[in-house]
């Protein structure tokens, strides 16, 4: 199948192509992950050229939060807010509206919500509101990582009633435990995303 359809009623929703995630110098690399940078680029002139919205979420997180190994959490520090890790590659497009999440230390895995690590509590960032506002009601989404961030980002989609399209040659997965993409594509697929 080829490249998603975009229009004036689609974003393409670019979740967390950051240094620390997309070079392989960063904290917490995934494989593949600078092997995005022309992929997305091509998602990002597509959209653009058809008229859609194009959003980033970015990871922003605070030098010590739950989230991190040395506070108590799995990850490795990343994407700490204002340094080279939380940065976007110089080589992405950004031409659009920047949605940061995990700000107060939450985990920050959908562009949508984020969760305090401690009490669970949810709470909205502000992507819902700025889909809503600009008329969309379809997203196409890509980014990293498959099995985190990417799928959370979706499957908050899908709860929230949009049509999502997920093009499976523009994420990358972390794949801690073998499979994890794979696995992580087929919840999406069982929410309602389209994976093309």
């Amino acid at each position: 199948m080829g490249r998603p359809s975009y229009d004036e009623h689609t974003a393409l929703v670019v979740v967390d192509i950051q240094n620390d995630f997309a070079d392989p110098g960063g904290s917490l690399a995934v494989p593949g992950g600078r092997d995005l940078l022309p992929v997305v680029n091509a998602e990002i002139d597509a959209a653009r050229t058809a008229g859609a919205l194009v959003v980033y979420t970015q990871d922003w997180h605070p030098p010590h939060t739950p989230h991190f190994a040395q506070d108590g959490g799995r990850w490795p520090v990343h994407c700490v807010a204002g340094t080279w890790g939380a940065q976007f590659p110089p080589e992405l497009q950004v031409v659009g509206p920047v949605v940061r999440k995990g700000t107060g230390g939450e985990d920050g895995y959908s562009g949508f919500s984020v969760r305090d690590e401690r009490t669970g509590t949810a709470s909205p960032t502000e992507l819902e509101s700025l889909l809503r506002h600009a008329g969309i009601g379809r997203l196409v989404v890509v980014g990293i990582a498959t099995d985190y961030c990417v799928k959370e980002t979706v499957l908050d989609a899908r709860r929230l009633g949009f049509e999502v399209t997920v093009p499976v040659g523009a994420v990358r997965a972390v794949d801690s435990e073998p499979g994890d993409g794979a696995r992580a594509l087929a919840a999406m697929e069982e929410a309602g995303a389209l994976i093309v």
